[in-house]
């Protein structure tokens, strides 16, 4: 598809990165280097994890709580003044006391009216985490496909990581009168980061092909004229690179997790607004991001690719920048168009990203709705969310390291242990639905009934989550025809944003409609379970044999012709 015409156009099929070129920077990669890329993992997982994942959707409910009525009356403010200014608030404590006590608290949501829509609470956070990963998915496709040209690369990772971590500063800012600012907050600083971290990627290909240890083994190679294994060694060094990366990520992430339980305690002995701990750790948590990201600016280097062609040079733009940003557009979103219609043509392809789209929105939706039913219906403290986060992040790394053990000691397939991972994720929402059991609600506890019973789902949570983040890139890199590599892996990075957009929202609506979070259990249970069926007839073998796989592309681009 021709953009601005010429012969120099630009190519939409072109892949991100296609490997050496007589513009890129093919400079041997330094310990330096690695480490700014190391930074940047360190500084922005800690927003992810500690900010994105936990605080951030509990203050967003948080924030509009204060502003809210209980669901059963529509009258009753959620949060009581002090008892000097409401004689009638130990009356009203009775009254929550008792309905808790049968079983009644599930109908104890908080709404807020919000331009003329009645919403609860957790619902409000549930929006607003669905918003903010379909904007995510909009800037992923309108600028991956620009990080590539020029050093364009760079300059949006830093551009990202800089506003991403402002933002989570300006919770600081966001009293309970203006709520929805929170939300908007929200949906940036989540934007940027998704968009940050696919730029931090664009690097590992780069640096990993010009990394000594690399090249030294293709000399190798070309000297024994040995067959290329299946494997190569830059694709290895990408792996051992990102896993590292993750892990310091993760620890960074614990680490600060800590120190919000600290925060948190010291500040709810001071002051009385319930906001102000939790916004005191988002700032905490953008300023970590903010300050870890200037060694990256430091050490990371540009590595400039390809110049843009002609067609979108300033200069020709000159008097319309309207008109180069629309181009630019249209360069981007037309190159993951046709990465789709390539990756729709090949049936393995085809069935893995049907797969990981139900698989990846299930994952983000029963992370977040657990951490907002735990908030709302449990009682869990911020400090109890603290420690819930941190069960999570610790299983998952547990999670990381045993799953590979388990699959070798099995001889499991790929897709087979993606499998498993989704069956003990199965574990969560059933567990969750069997308070709905007369018999269990008498117990008085399973079925998450009470508060500590969430934590060891936690583990479960992590453990599978685990094998989710590693087994299911790697299955995909087996289904990826030879060339396209970079393109089919912003793909995927698209596919995983996009989807979590719409979980969120349905879970969102049933809370609206029952006032409760314990139905949408149903609805996960249903979203977890439908890509066990599909990733089983996932077949990576032969996705893998040339022929098949080389036959049904050229029935592809035939098609695409």
């Amino acid at each position: 598809m021709s953009v601005g015409g010429g012969d120099d156009e630009l190519d939409p099929a072109r892949t991100l990165w296609d490997g050496a070129d007589d513009e890129d920077d093919n400079s041997p990669t330094t310990d330096r280097e690695l480490k700014g890329w190391y930074c940047y993992g360190i500084a922005a997982e800690v927003f992810a994890v500690t900010g994105a994942g936990s605080f951030l959707p509990v203050t967003i409910e948080q924030l509009a709580r204060e502003n809210g009525v209980l669901f059963s009356d529509r009258n009753t403010a959620c949060v009581g003044a002090p008892a000097e200014a409401d004689p009638t608030r130990h009356r009203r404590r009775l009254m929550m006391m008792a309905a808790r006590a049968t079983n009644a608290a599930d109908k104890d949501q908080c709404i807020v009216n919000l331009f003329g829509h009645e919403l609860t609470t957790a619902s409000f956070a549930m929006y607003t985490t669905s918003v903010a990963v379909f904007v995510q998915a909009l800037a992923l496709v309108s600028f991956s496909s620009l990080a590539d040209y020029g050093d364009n690369r760079k300059k949006l990772l830093l551009t990202f990581a800089m506003t991403g971590a402002i933002t989570g500063m300006c919770f600081i800012f966001v009293v309970p009168s203006i709520y929805p600012v929170a939300a908007l907050l929200a949906i940036l600083a989540i934007t940027c980061l998704g968009c940050s971290f696919v730029m931090l990627n664009s690097f590992l290909p780069v640096m990993a092909a010009n990394h000594p240890s690399v090249r030294a083994a293709r000399l190798a190679e070309e000297d024994t004229a040995s067959s290329s294994p299946s494997t190569s060694p830059a694709l290895q060094l990408s792996n051992k690179i990102s896993s590292q990366g993750v892990g310091l990520g993760y620890a960074a992430a614990v680490l600060v997790q800590l120190c919000s339980i600290l925060i948190l305690f010291l500040t709810s002995k001071v002051v009385t607004d319930r906001t102000i701990p939790l916004r005191i750790v988002l700032f905490v948590a953008g300023l970590w991001w903010f300050t870890f990201s200037i060694p990256t600016a430091a050490w990371l280097r540009n590595r400039p690719g390809p110049p843009l062609p002609s067609s979108f040079t300033k200069q020709k733009y000159a008097r319309s920048r309207l008109r180069l940003a629309s181009s630019y557009l249209t360069f981007a979103w037309s190159s993951v168009y046709a990465t789709l219609k390539l990756a729709l043509g090949l049936s393995q392809v085809r069935l893995f990203l049907l797969a990981w789209f139900l698989l990846s929105d299930a994952t983000t939706t029963v992370s977040s709705t657990a951490i907002l039913f735990a908030r709302t219906e449990l009682g869990l403290t911020p400090v109890g969310i603290a420690c819930l986060s941190i069960t999570a992040t610790c299983s998952g790394i547990a999670g990381a390291t045993l799953w590979p053990f388990i699959s070798r000691r099995l001889g499991w397939t790929t897709n087979r242990t993606i499998m498993a991972c989704a069956c003990l994720m199965e574990i969560i929402p059933l567990y969750s639905l069997l308070s709905l059991i007369p018999a269990v609600q008498r117990l008085g506890w399973l079925g998450l009934q009470q508060s500590w019973e969430i934590f060891p789902l936690a583990v479960i949570h992590g453990i599978a989550m685990g094998g989710f983040s590693s087994y299911c890139r790697s299955l995909f890199g087996q289904l990826i025809p030879p060339g396209h590599e970079a393109s089919f892996y912003a793909l995927f990075a698209i596919t995983d944003k996009g989807s979590s957009a719409v979980g969120p929202a349905v879970v969102g609506r049933i809370v609206d409609l029952t006032g409760s979070i314990r139905p949408s259990f149903w609805f996960l249970l249903v979203l977890v379970g439908l890509p066990i069926f599909i990733v089983a007839y996932v077949d990576e073998l032969s996705a893998t044999t040339s022929e098949t796989r080389d036959r049904e592309q050229r029935e592809a681009l035939m098609e695409g012709h």
